[in-house]
């Protein structure tokens, strides 16, 4: 790339970066993260191929100025944890709104594949599930408990099992971009298969019931939140297949930032769900009203921080949630 090609691509991120700066850098840190990453990597590659140029003076004043501002002379936030959860997780998920939808779409697509599949053919949940479930489950059938397998652990054990297994799935999610995004939607299509044909095997013997009712209780916070993580994933794998006018390094590095804030922020969400599978689903007789209204307790906490709350006023900052490139 000659100079004044690489001026033309890249002055406008540049000219970007100042304005940010000026207008809105402390209330807007992942904005800022990835364009600092784009202005050191250019000033690198300035410094390395157009060694005399004025324009390694300008973006080397630029990256002492923006360093100055971000890490020398920014305050000391009393609570950075709160400031993550009030502030940049919500502007981070809103700017992922396109990834959390396609994530939706390929996990609702597994999951009427496994519902119609288990339908047409009466070996296919075995073939997902594993004889050894499918008997156990037969088995509570025969007992008049369809679900007691919530009760198979005592409560710390499965609370803490299922918390680290739900944990794991989400970063396995995540990671899979590294293989594109067709990575992270191979994971989500296998668990989307296996929801659709756990829902169909217990509904065909007559449980639609206590199945929906019973299940969702942790299945609503843990569900969306895998569908978060799908997000994450295919964000990765975004910043790799598709650079945009970044090289193809920065783009990935700022996939991997943004993902990997993406599904560490569902680590309380994915706490909460265990607790619920461990200590709440197991009472499978509880009474509808009480499991009905966790379900909708749920769904209405999940809208509200993740789609109500990031399109408050207070982020209405047009930087907000903008990916550059």
């Amino acid at each position: 790339m000659n100079e004044i090609r690489f001026l033309h691509t890249n002055q406008h991120h540049w000219k970007e970066f100042e304005e940010l700066l000026e207008t809105g850098y402390q209330s807007n840190p992942d904005q800022i993260s990835d364009l600092y990453i784009r202005l050191t990597d250019d000033l690198s590659y300035a410094r390395t191929y157009f060694t005399n140029s004025p324009v390694n003076g300008y973006l080397n004043n630029l990256a002492q100025k923006a360093h100055r501002l971000i890490y020398q002379n920014k305050p000391v936030k009393s609570n950075l944890f709160v400031h993550f959860w009030k502030t940049e997780y919500p502007t981070i998920v809103k700017g992922s709104y396109r990834e959390i939808t396609v994530s939706f779409l390929i996990l609702l697509l597994a999951s009427m594949t496994g519902w119609l599949s288990n339908l047409f053919d009466p070996e296919f949940a075995r073939i997902i599930m594993g004889d050894h479930y499918i008997n156990m489950t037969l088995a509570n059938i025969e007992k008049g408990d369809p679900l007691a397998v919530y009760k198979s652990m005592n409560q710390v054990d499965m609370f803490l099992g299922i918390t680290l297994n739900n944990i794991y799935v989400a970063f396995q999610a995540f990671v899979c971009g590294l293989f594109t995004p067709l990575g992270t939607g191979m994971i989500l299509l296998k668990n989307g298969i296996m929801l659709g044909t756990f829902h169909s095997f217990l509904m065909q013997k007559g449980f639609s019931f206590e199945t929906i009712s019973t299940i969702w209780i942790h299945g609503t916070i843990e569900i969306f939140s895998i569908i978060v993580a799908g997000a994450a994933g295919i964000i990765l794998g975004k910043g790799i297949v598709f650079p945009g006018t970044y090289k193809r390094s920065v783009s990935f590095r700022m996939g991997a930032l943004k993902g990997i804030k993406l599904v560490a922020g569902l680590i309380p969400f994915f706490i909460v769900a265990g607790f619920l599978e461990g200590f709440i689903t197991r009472y499978t007789h509880a009474p509808f009203v009480l499991r009905l209204s966790i379900i909708i307790l749920s769904a209405v906490i999940l809208a509200y921080y993740f789609f109500i709350y990031p399109n408050t006023s207070q982020f209405k900052n047009p930087y907000y949630g903008k990916q550059s490139g």
